[in-house]
């Protein structure tokens, strides 16, 4: 059985405190998923208030009882193709899609959209994989 969560966040700068409270209310997350989860969410509702169009940012949140933690984030932006970073390490900003890529064990954007979506397992942090 799946717990699923669909919240429509104001964009506004308290919206990323609010996607890391939602991911809070799913008792279902395992604790050793969370977080790197809300860290990961609080980047990406980040860049969507930040480069997204108008409107709320929906959120949506679906935890496997096996684990598995599936977040979406889907803003009415214009899209983007994601691309690595290549800016020296002690230039800020840009870090969000990185630590996405480094912390989550898939993820991916929908072409054309700016519709980003990451899975965590926590069988898998359990055993260290992010370690």
């Amino acid at each position: 059985m799946a717990t699923n969560l669909i919240v429509d966040i104001p964009r506004t700068t308290r919206a990323p405190r609010e996607a890391r409270a939602a991911l809070e209310r799913l008792p279902a997350i395992d604790p050793s998923v969370l977080p790197d989860a809300k860290l990961l969410v609080s980047e990406l509702i980040t860049n969507s208030v930040k480069y997204g169009g108008d409107g709320p940012v929906r959120l949506v949140i679906r935890c496997e009882t096996s684990g598995r933690l599936r977040v979406e984030v889907v803003d009415r932006g214009a899209g983007f193709v994601p691309t690595r970073r290549d800016r020296p390490k002690t230039e800020v900003g840009g870090w969000g899609l990185h630590l996405v890529e480094t912390l989550s064990d898939d993820w991916g954007v929908y072409e054309g959209s700016t519709h980003v979506w990451f899975e965590m397992d926590a069988r898998r942090t359990a055993a260290g994989a992010h370690s």
